[in-house]
């Protein structure tokens, strides 16, 4: 959870004094939803909190570089979803292309370079998604890009898909409702995959090239290949 609430500084040390007697944890989340508690220093310390959300590490989404990220990204969003259904198809990629970035050298955008995406469509910040040629997002799909999610070429995402690249702390004293810091590992979809009606995409999966999957399927398992 999140909101655009003012950002306190203090943050970082409240997690100290929290663990004050007893060693600092860190979570490696290479073991999806199961996290193995290391003694390390504490997570939230130096650098920005984009930098960190980027990196997967725990950070503070109530930061106003972040805020003002979503911020553009709902106008962007809500401009996209609130046009005309009979908009061109060249003036409603110029209105996509304030979603996820444009590919690279783009042409013509009636031509396949483009993902076709319907809307209504929802995408958290919006410059960590990447859609690839020729792939097809029905409407209302979600797309929490914490961290990066990258949608390969010919892929299929039918109505209703949510792509979750943003997670919480299991350790409810560190995740502290909505005063606490939030994290997120990266999705990766491969070619010419196919996800079924209301499958849920969870952090840090990657789907293989050519796979299928069911409607309704929540996907914790990494890796999934083809057959």
């Amino acid at each position: 959870m999140r909101g655009n609430t003012t950002y306190r500084k203090d943050q970082p040390s409240r997690l100290n004094r929290l663990f004050r007697s007893s060693p600092i944890y860190v979570y490696d989340w290479s073991a999806m939803f199961n996290p193995t508690p290391t003694t390390a220093v504490a997570a939230i310390a130096a650098h920005t909190e984009r930098q960190k959300m980027l990196r997967g590490e725990l950070y503070y989404a109530s930061d106003p570089e972040l805020c003002a990220a979503r911020a553009r990204c709902a106008a962007a969003v809500a401009e996209f979803n609130s046009a005309p259904g009979d908009l061109a198809r060249r003036d409603r990629v110029a209105l996509q292309n304030n979603l996820p970035p444009p590919p690279e050298n783009p042409k013509d955008p009636d031509l396949p370079e483009y993902p076709y995406i319907l809307p209504p469509v929802f995408v958290d910040y919006g410059v960590n998604l990447s859609i690839s040629a020729g792939s097809f997002v029905n409407f209302n799909c979600c797309f929490l890009d914490t961290c990066q999610i990258t949608i390969g070429p010919r892929v299929l995402v039918a109505p209703g898909v949510s792509f979750y690249a943003a997670t919480h702390p299991l350790d409810p004293r560190i995740r502290d409702g909505m005063n606490g810091p939030e994290m997120g590992k990266p999705i990766v979809v491969e070619e010419d995959v196919w996800i079924g009606g209301s499958a849920v995409i969870c952090p840090g999966l990657t789907l293989g090239k050519g796979c299928v999957v069911g409607a309704g399927s929540v996907v914790t398992k990494r890796g999934i290949r083809q057959g």
